[in-house]
Parts: structure tokens; C-alpha cells; sequence
């Protein structure tokens, strides 16, 4: 069994910011569970960049952290705040969708799941207790606080909403009402994670601590979007497209900045094809997996990249800082990178496509989560004939 200490690097090892990782320590040297929170919200379909939150939620499960993930549903309070990304009689089609896709990744990666659970928010969030705490924010959270808390997840517009301003200190409420010790997110999500520390207190609730992932770039720079379909690649992805896009993937060589690419190998690949080691070296915690289970690496290096013999033949790395600097210093060409990459996303979801196509409920949620545009064109008017008024139609014939 690990150690309280062992416990806490796997908690946080590989996150670029943790807020009250003090208070993590203290439950674990007593011998409890730290309980913990993630959320999102069904509107877009999730792509592969939710691999990134998903791998540190997997180091949480490894380390005996009950983890709560909240996905909105139809009549949740932070889906009509976020209406405007999504129709609301679509949302409950994709919650299942999303609970079935985040299910399958820890299935295929061999996470135990039993320390996991789904929350929809209006098992809680229409409450009489929760709305009033809600009413005692707004009494105290000035417009200024509440704008800037939401400033890096609120979308900004010349004349706001005043959902944006409510978003931080329901997100904040949530921490009390799910129980939780920590409530992780990505690095955006830092103001109000910060917001919440500062307002809790103030209600007489306990300050939670925070954890933050890394956000890794688009497959074109920039942020990786559901509503780009460029700058991702979809879980149900066919070989043939991912190869495409990764082949079309913003990869200069030399630039490490910006690079979707080289920053999925060190926050998603290189963690899973550890994973994948720390199994075959006898971790008790993990389990079997669906599919090729084998590391992206060759002879114990967590990362490879083929190369003709010409060009200097395989190369073989151990860590991401290594890998960054050659690709830095050109040793790498972004033609090779590409192409390890690309094998490698290709078997990482092969599982998951499989899974899908042998879960017919699955299937269904998809489609009516995510219908065709195409299907959806107006089917033309059929011509419907109206006689004529009396006396203006063709006279009548006489014999």
C-alpha cells in the first residue's frame, strides 16, 4: 500500500499549479480518502483533448481519491447558463454520451472505477438550501469580483449576460454541496478557483484546495474547440481521419510554442505509456485494459519515434523534457513526430471506437445527441391544390 506521501506525489505530480495542497497531505496522513470534483458541461462533442484531465483523474483513482465528475443535464442550472452553446433538448442526449465516453477511457486504460461517480447538478442545484446560499452570494460578490472570476471561462461580450456573473459562485457552491476536498480543473479555470477560496469562507464553508492541469493547444495552435473540428480529433475518429488531421496539424519545425502535437505526447501519451510500464512492473491497483495495452515506447523508454536508418534510426525517450529539447534543436523532424503521434492516438482509440460500435445504447444517445446537419435541411413543401372561388375557375364543360 502507498504511503501518505506516495499518495500526494500521485496527486499532483505533472500538474503545473496546486492551491492548499496542505490540507490534501493532512486527510491523507490520517488514513482517509481525499474527495475530490471535476466538471463539465455536455454542450460540444468531446475530443481527445479531454484525455488530459482524464489522465490526472486517473493518478487520482490510482491514489484512492474518490472522484465526483458533474456532468449538466437538461434542467441543471450551469446548462442554461451555458445555453448558448448547446440547444437545451440536446444536453440530456449528451450527458449520457459524455458519461459512456469517460467511462470507456478509464475502462480501456485499466483505471479502477469503483472510487468514481456521475452528479448530474439538479440533484442538488434546485434545492431550497442551495439557491439560498446562492441569494447570500449575490448579497455579497460584487459585480467587479464576478467578472473577473469568470473572465478566462465566461465568454466576454460588449453587453454580458448576467448568467456570467452567477457562473463563479455557482461553481463555487458546488465544492460545498458535493462534499469535496479539492476540485480539480484546467489552468483557466484559476480565478475562480481563487473566487471560491475567498468566498466560501465567507458563508461559513470551509476552503476547498485546487489542482490545475496544463490546457494543451489545438491541432491548428490555439485552443482546442469542439466547435472547430481542425482543431481536434473526435473519440470516434476512423484511422484514415486522424492520420489526416494530424498530418495537417500545425508542426513548425524547431517551435515548441503553440505545438498541439508535441504538448499531447508529454500531458497524455508519455503518462498512459507509463501507465501501461507501471502495470507490466506488477501495480496492483490497475487492472487489465481494452486493446493494445503495449507502452508507445520501445525497450522501456515511454515515448518513440521510428526513423529510417538513414536519417539515424529510432529514437527513444524517457522523458518530455528530453523530447522538447531535441524537437528544439531540429534533431526531431515534425514529419516523424507526426507520424508517431498519429500511430499512436490510432491505437489509443481503437478501443474506444470498438466499444462504441458493440454498445447499441451508446449509438442511440449519439445520434439523438448529436444529430446529422444534413438530415436536419427542411424536407420541400408538397404543393397542396386549392380550388378556385366560385366563378373564377374554368367553365364548366356542357354536352
Amino acid at each position: 500500500m502507498a504511503s501518505p506521501e506516495e499518495q500526494y506525489e500521485l496527486i499532483t505530480r505533472r500538474l503545473p499549479e496546486v492551491l492548499g495542497g496542505e490540507s490534501i497531505k493532512a486527510i491523507l496522513a490520517e488514513g482517509r480518502s481525499p474527495k475530490a470534483y471535476w466538471g463539465s458541461a455536455p454542450t460540444g462533442r468531446p475530443h481527445i483533448g479531454y484525455f488530459v484531465p482524464l489522465t490526472k483523474i486517473a493518478d487520482f483513482l490510482r491514489a484512492g481519491v474518490e472522484v465526483t465528475i458533474l456532468l449538466a443535464g437538461t434542467t441543471d442550472v450551469h446548462a442554461f447558463l451555458d445555453n448558448l452553446k448547446a440547444p437545451l433538448e440536446l444536453v440530456e442526449h449528451r450527458t449520457k454520451y459524455y458519461k459512456h465516453v469517460l467511462l470507456t477511457v478509464f475502462t480501456a486504460l485499466g483505471i479502477p472505477t469503483s472510487k468514481l461517480r456521475f452528479v448530474q447538478g439538479s440533484s442538488y442545484q434546485l434545492s431550497k438550501e442551495y439557491n439560498l446560499d446562492n441569494y447570500k452570494l449575490c448579497s455579497i460578490v460584487s459585480e467587479h469580483d464576478a467578472k473577473k472570476a469568470g473572465a478566462e471561462v465566461v465568454k466576454q461580450v460588449e453587453s454580458p449576460l448576467l448568467s456570467g456573473l452567477l457562473y463563479p459562485g455557482l461553481q463555487a457552491l458546488d465544492e460545498e454541496y458535493l462534499g469535496v476536498d479539492f476540485q480539480f480543473g484546467g489552468i483557466d479555470q484559476r480565478k475562480i478557483f481563487t473566487f471560491a477560496e475567498l468566498y466560501l469562507p465567507r458563508l461559513g464553508y470551509r476552503k476547498r484546495a485546487h489542482l490545475m492541469n496544463a490546457m494543451v493547444p489545438g491541432l491548428a495552435g490555439g485552443k482546442m474547440s469542439s466547435s472547430d473540428p481542425n482543431s481536434k480529433i473526435d473519440f470516434l475518429d476512423s484511422p484514415e481521419v486522424i492520420r489526416r488531421k494530424v498530418k495537417a496539424a500545425f508542426c513548425e519545425e524547431g517551435n515548441v510554442k503553440e505545438n498541439g502535437l508535441l504538448a499531447f505526447v508529454g500531458a497524455v501519451l508519455m503518462p498512459i505509456s507509463q501507465l501501461r510500464i507501471d502495470r507490466v512492473n506488477g501495480d496492483g491497483v490497475l487492472e487489465s485494459g481494452l486493446g493494445d495495452q503495449r507502452p508507445f515506447g520501445e525497450e522501456g523508454a515511454v515515448f518513440s519515434i521510428e526513423r529510417d536508418e538513414r536519417f539515424g534510426g529510432r529514437l527513444d525517450y524517457g522523458s518530455f523534457d528530453d523530447l522538447e529539447k531535441d524537437f528544439e534543436e531540429k534533431k526531431v523532424h515534425p514529419k516523424d513526430l507526426k507520424t508517431a503521434v498519429g500511430n499512436a492516438i490510432v491505437r489509443l482509440l481503437e478501443p474506444i471506437r470498438k466499444a462504441f460500435e458493440e454498445n447499441e445504447e451508446w449509438k442511440d444517445v449519439e445520434r439523438l445527441g448529436y444529430p446529422d446537419p444534413k438530415a436536419e435541411k427542411k424536407k420541400k413543401k408538397e404543393k397542396v391544390y386549392h380550388p378556385p372561388p366560385p366563378g373564377r375557375g374554368r367553365p364548366a364543360q356542357t354536352s
